[in-house]
């Protein structure tokens, strides 16, 4: 009888004990195989260029690169590769953050062991563990923030940068937005940048909420 085949995971958390302590529940899986151990975003994507993992586990808030940005770089190179996102929010945030990640799966750190392995199995199936019902009451809660005064008016895209933007904030890599609109993910990945430009804005996180307050979104949906 073949041996079941094994995930092959990463963890990515800047603080010891809890990278120690989800290896530890990992390790414990037959079916699960811990490959490689990171502190921060940086190291997140060198060590996954040389793994390259099944899934990543990985913390949002870290220092030197964040995970949302760490994720973007690691989809773009290895697509194949699954994240799942953990966070210590229960805030709708997490979740825009999550999605802006692109993440396969959402997890808070608080959940149980048998919650982070099925978390991990479905992140390695492709099913997303992002609650339908709370991507709703994220987006929704996005709609209804208050507008700040530095907000950039709907129209200061062009329809292509409008249409980039928009696959890229239901949490499409540059590669995987590449090949939906037939540019390279480098022309992608410069038009994410001067979309930034224009809206004034710095995170990939911003951009993402910003697509969700003018309808960008809601677009897609009626055109599917």
């Amino acid at each position: 009888m073949p041996a079941t085949k094994q995930i092959r995971v990463m963890i990515v958390d800047d603080h010891a004990i809890v990278r120690d302590g989800l290896q530890e529940v990992l390790q414990r899986s037959d079916d699960i195989e811990v490959v490689g151990l990171a502190s921060d975003g940086i190291e997140a994507v060198e060590i996954a260029l040389k793994v390259a993992p099944d899934v990543v586990v990985m913390d949002l808030i870290m220092p030197n690169k964040d995970g949302v940005e760490a994720c973007r770089e690691i989809m773009d190179a290895l697509p194949q590769t699954r994240v799942l996102v953990l966070t210590a929010s229960t805030a709708t945030d997490a979740v825009i953050n999550a999605l802006a990640a692109g993440a396969t799966g959402y997890l808070q750190k608080f959940s149980g062991r048998d919650d982070l392995l099925e978390a991990v199995r479905e992140a390695a199936d492709g099913r997303s563990q992002i609650p339908v019902d709370l991507v709703k009451q994220a987006l929704e809660s996005a709609r209804k923030a208050p507008t700040r005064s530095k907000d950039a008016p709907a129209d200061s895209l062009t329809a292509r940068e409008r249409d980039v933007l928009t696959h890229f904030a239901r949490g499409n890599s540059y590669a995987q937005v590449s090949a939906i609109i037939g540019n390279s993910p480098i022309t992608v990945r410069n038009t994410i940048y001067r979309i930034e430009q224009k809206l004034g804005v710095t995170t990939k996180q911003e951009i993402v909420v910003w697509a969700v307050r003018n309808g960008l979104l809601d677009e897609e949906e009626h055109a599917s």
